[in-house]
């Protein structure tokens, strides 16, 4: 059994639970490396053992069996720019808020060893969408991916923007809003959810258009196929506007097109029996609280 570790921790009681982790990796005979800077953290607050490092651009193959993420989904998704197209299954341990990716409770740790041991879990292929590479924007010329959203927002202003959008080249509407999500089923429980997009399951073959406070008051979020291109061209009162692909963000200039698509490959998420995305639904959106349930 090969696994990485990785985090970025704000508890202090956070280290713990990843001592436990390691003991019991241990106690399997698991070859471990750990993220070069969280092991540096790790070392400076904890006493451990000597583990291998990995970074962004090294020391992570397809032969690890599992990643372990701790932190909230915001970890996950930085966590993706590590795996990027390995395969390599992630897990999340929520040691964050919400935690709609990072599901396990950091105080059953073990049993993300356990259960894995045991095979009580399935691997599921999240989809990504991709901003093309002819779009020239530097900043996501090496991570031109994202597994919750793609955003076109407004920069330095209080105005809205508008945002023209055609699905394969066919003129759709112009949004006039604070910006446009486009969001993978495993983003629409993130920010589109909060701007009023639907919950998708992860496994379904859709992307959603959800505009951000939209001035068009008939405009609501949109399901499209998830094999459809999307061209967006913003124009506003500002020279710029912002583009982020989950928590990465560029200044692009108006004016500029930008191409998105799903990307050509998928992240793998490790789903345990006992932490399924229906269960996390009910849990994290109080949908049991109805005593009529």
């Amino acid at each position: 059994m090969k696994v990485a570790i990785y985090g970025q921790t704000y508890q202090d009681d956070a280290l713990d639970y990843v001592v436990e982790l390691l003991d019991e990796l241990q106690k399997v005979n698991a070859e471990v490396a750990i993220e070069q800077n969280f092991y540096q953290l790790l070392l400076e607050n904890r006493d451990t053992n000597t583990y291998a490092t990995f970074t962004d651009s090294k020391g992570l193959d397809s032969t690890f069996d599992m990643f372990v993420s701790f932190g909230g989904d915001g970890t996950i998704l930085r966590a993706t720019t590590y795996v990027k197209d390995t395969g390599i299954p992630i897990v999340g341990v929520n040691t964050g808020r919400l935690g709609f990716l990072s599901t396990f409770k950091k105080e059953d740790v073990r049993k993300v060893v356990q259960e894995f041991k045991q095979g009580d879990y399935v691997v599921i292929d999240r989809s990504l969408v991709e901003v093309v590479d002819d779009s020239n924007i530097p900043e996501f010329q090496d991570l031109n991916f994202a597994l919750n959203e793609v955003t076109v927002s407004r920069k330095d202003t209080t105005s809205m923007i508008t945002v023209e959008t055609y699905l394969n080249d066919e003129y759709l509407t112009s949004y006039w809003a604070d910006g446009l999500i486009v969001s993978t089923p495993t983003g629409s429980t993130g920010y589109s959810l909060s701007c009023g997009g639907p919950v998708i399951v992860p496994t379904a073959k859709s992307l959603v258009l959800t505009p951000i406070a939209p001035h068009n008051l008939n405009a609501r979020p949109l399901v499209i196929s998830d094999d459809t291109e999307i061209r967006l061209k913003v124009s506003g009162r500002e020279e710029n506007h912002l583009v982020s692909l989950d928590s990465r963000i560029a200044s692009v200039a108006n004016g500029t097109e930008l191409r998105i698509r799903k990307a050509k490959f998928t992240i793998k998420m490790i789903e345990y029996t006992s932490e399924s995305f229906l269960k996390t639904l009910r849990n994290k959106l109080l949908w049991g609280e109805d005593k009529r349930n």
